[in-house]
């Protein structure tokens, strides 16, 4: 529990943290005007190995290639970037979105790049080319994940139309249209097996799809607040989910039954992530506070307080030795 670093050396609040697949460093996004700086950090010593600048406006996704050789960022000002990560260079800018990017994912073998606007599309585009592939239109209103499958095949998305669409990463074409949530979805996620698709939403519920038909699962239901996060744990067997009403829940995914529910936060959950592991689970938390809970007692390891604001975003390393939080304090 105790912390490693404290990484300062921001102006305003971080949006974004990612991993690179060695652990080995840290990617942060932020709204520092005028520079609006991606910054890559040592993990080990808690430095910044370098300073990325020339987006426009607040960075609000930030991920390293498969081969953690690039890093892209996605940003409020329209654009998504592509950066050396040993230069620090820019490789090229994407340009083609009409409104703020929301979120970026890359395919698993680093070769194609999505990103979800509020313009209600998603962008494919090819990293080697620096090429738009193809625009993927369905989506009624802001798209706000995006996330492949595990194979690369499919591309899920969830937006404020209340609904999730499973497109052909190939064609470009819809396959299909989940439906069934009654407000916004935020959070989509793949099962490791890619077999199935987790949603969170505003409508307080999580449901799994069954990706290879769309047919809903089940729906699991309890909590009293917005669904923030959800995620798989590693062997696919549980789901974890972070909400308004500041419980973390660990769901079973074969009965849709509440493992436990992980209480003591005192304000909202606004991110889940399980260890490598999967014998641990991080939960990020408004009320500045970041705790891990043992996923088969529900007990509490430990809290870590040395946030001044609310905690958005927690991801450990790969390793599962370290752990990222992102906050509006500043200090991620």
């Amino acid at each position: 529990g105790e912390e490693i670093h404290n990484l300062t050396d921001f102006a305003s609040s971080i949006y974004s943290v990612s991993f690179s697949p060695d652990g080995q460093m840290i990617a942060t996004g932020s709204g520092a005007y005028p520079e609006y700086p991606v910054k890559l950090w040592n993990v080990t010593t808690g430095t910044v190995i370098r300073t990325l600048t020339g987006h426009a406006n607040e960075i609000m996704s930030v991920v390293f290639s498969p081969d953690g050789q690039t890093l892209v960022s996605g940003s409020y000002d329209r654009t998504v970037r592509i950066w050396n990560v040993t230069t620090g260079a820019v490789i090229r800018t994407l340009a083609g979105s009409n409104d703020q990017i929301r979120s970026v994912a890359f395919s698993p073998d680093g070769q194609l790049l999505a990103s979800g606007s509020k313009d209600n599309f998603i962008c494919l585009w090819n990293v080697t080319a620096g090429k738009m592939v193809r625009t993927l239109s369905g989506h009624a209103s802001s798209v706000n994940s995006v996330a492949f499958s595990p194979d690369g095949l499919m591309l899920a998305s969830g937006s404020y139309d209340n609904t999730i669409r499973l497109w052909n990463v190939s064609t470009g074409e819809e396959i299909r249209t989940l439906t069934g949530h009654t407000d916004s979805v935020y959070p989509v996620a793949f099962s490791p097996d890619g077999l199935m698709l987790a949603s969170g939403s505003y409508d307080n519920t999580i449901r799994l799809w069954n990706v290879s038909t769309g047919e809903e699962i089940r729906t699991l239901t309890g909590h009293g607040g917005d669904v923030w996060s959800v995620a798989f744990s590693p062997d696919g067997e549980t789901v974890a989910s972070g909400s308004d009403d500041r419980t973390i829940r660990l769901w079973n995914v074969s009965t849709g039954a509440v493992i436990r529910t992980l209480t003591g936060h005192a304000s909202e959950i606004m991110s889940v992530a399980f260890s490598p592991d999967g014998e641990t689970v991080a939960s990020g938390s408004d009320d500045h506070t970041i705790r891990l809970w043992n996923v088969s007692t529900g007990a509490v390891i430990r809290t870590l307080t040395e946030h001044d604001d609310g905690v958005w975003c927690v991801a450990f390393s790969s390793d599962g030795l370290i752990l990222v939080s992102s906050s509006a304090d500043r200090n991620p």
